[in-house]
């Protein structure tokens, strides 16, 4: 089949812009809810912890650990023997580490974040990072500048 001179030469254009398209896909892609599996990493080894499961249920989000990352020497699973209540002496694995979160702007704010290692609870706060990949979680008394904050991979 013969194409016309004007068409024969839009074809490398044409071309282009669809291998631009097929590579511009992840974008299209990117997370816009923290809901998934997410890799945290240990503050001080910069090794892995542990997968934390974030659930959202009607548009508040919670997260569960799902697996820990023991280092050498560490029981391989570990109980909450700092905490307190009904979590005092808990599995570390299936700990709600993550609640109350809800959606303002872009973060998620007014939730609290429980510690495993100390027992101790903080308010927190959640946002996304690199369309999705990150997020960063924050975990503070009072004012979120008084505190610390932490940055989980997403696993899928």
């Amino acid at each position: 089949m013969q194409v016309s001179k004007p068409l024969a030469l839009l074809r490398p254009a044409l071309g282009a812009g669809c291998v631009c398209l097929l590579l511009s896909a992840p974008a299209w892609s990117q997370t816009t809810s923290p809901a998934g599996l997410w890799k945290n990493i240990d503050d001080a080894s910069g090794k892995p912890r542990a997968l934390i499961r974030i659930t959202d249920t009607q548009g508040i989000l919670q997260g569960r650990i799902e697996r820990v990352f023991p280092a050498p020497g560490e029981e391989s699973n570990p109980k909450c023997v700092k905490c307190t209540g009904a979590n005092r002496g808990a599995p570390v694995v299936g700990l709600l580490i993550l609640s109350g979160l809800r959606k303002d702007g872009d973060e998620y704010v007014d939730g609290q974040i429980l510690d495993p290692d100390s027992g101790s609870t903080y308010r927190s706060k959640v946002k996304l990072l690199e369309g999705g990949a990150k997020l960063s979680v924050r975990g503070y008394i009072g004012i979120p500048t008084l505190g610390r904050s932490q940055v989980w991979i997403r696993q899928e």
